[in-house]
């Protein structure tokens, strides 16, 4: 019988790494164009996007990105806020050229993405994604990651910006602890507070955060807002969330629904012109439940 299982779990690895390599085979493949244009000097970022459709490509069933118009200003923190699926994460990722757009186009100081080389974006961005990635190395290492040069002050400050250098000063070792394989050994709000310390002491001129405060509570997330908002005055950021406190703050809310932008604006504004941001609001407020795909 053992053999039979074998070759099951062999069938089946073989089958799915096939499936991947489909999957693989569809990603479009960013390509830098033969004489890319250099990005405005500065580190002030005016990110635009004009009439966006997206859709993984060779996955034709409707768009997951429709008509998106938006502008991000320098120093602004810009706010996605929707249901599982709606189309969030999507935005986020065509900001850096992780794909490519479908039709429409996405500026950054008015170059078209398309025109820059993609290093040259990455140089600009942090980025702290749904899921934690924490390598097996020291505490300090995994804060550090992106800028091993950093002082040991730097570090400390980008910590206790993001709130991690209480729980790290409470582990055996302070910033000398070892991190397990994949952080097992942190609690899932403790990894997104050391994956933001990571991203903040890069201090980039675009931030990004997908749904990366999910994990902490919510009076923890607004002390990583008020730190963020000094650390990073001049930085463009963008905040992908389903919890309506995490969006409260921002100098511009989008309310995304089904890949299309159903309204925008702040949390005043919202308040009084979406019926959509209204009721959001009125289901989560007081309770801090999640917005969960309607």
């Amino acid at each position: 019988g053992i053999m039979v299982m074998l070759a099951n779990v062999v069938a089946a690895a073989s089958a799915s790494a096939e499936r991947i390599n489909e999957v693989l085979e569809t990603v479009p493949e960013v390509q830098d164009v033969s004489e890319p244009q250099k990005l405005p000097e500065g580190r002030a970022k005016r990110i635009r996007f004009e009439g966006v459709d997206f859709h993984y490509n060779g996955i034709n069933d409707g768009l997951v990105l429709n008509r998106v118009d938006f502008v991000a200003e320098p120093g602004q923190t810009v706010a996605i806020l929707g249901a599982t699926g709606a189309g969030k994460s999507s935005i986020v990722n065509l900001v850096p050229r992780f794909y490519d757009v479908t039709s429409g186009k996405i500026t950054w100081n008015g170059v078209d993405v398309r025109d820059v080389r993609q290093s040259d974006l990455l140089l600009d961005v942090g980025i702290v994604p749904q899921e934690t990635i924490l390598f097996s190395g020291s505490v300090r290492d995994n804060i550090s990651y992106g800028r091993p040069s950093a002082s040991e002050e730097e570090v400390i400050a980008a910590a206790q910006a993001a709130q991690a250098h209480d729980f790290i000063m409470n582990l055996p070792n302070g910033y000398d602890t070892r991190v397990e394989e994949r952080g097992v050994n942190l609690s899932g709000g403790q990894k997104q507070r050391l994956a933001i310390a990571r991203a903040l002491l890069l201090r980039p001129a675009v931030l990004i955060l997908d749904d990366s405060t999910s994990s902490v509570d919510v009076e923890t997330e607004t002390k990583i807002q008020d730190a963020m908002k000094s650390w990073l005055q001049d930085s463009t950021s963008f905040v992908v969330a389903q919890r309506i406190s995490t969006v409260l703050h921002a100098d511009k809310i989008l309310v995304v629904d089904e890949g299309k932008i159903v309204a925008q604006g702040t949390h005043s504004e919202l308040m009084r012109t979406s019926a959509v941001y209204q009721e959001i609001y009125d289901s989560q407020l007081g309770d801090g439940v999640k917005l969960e795909a309607a």
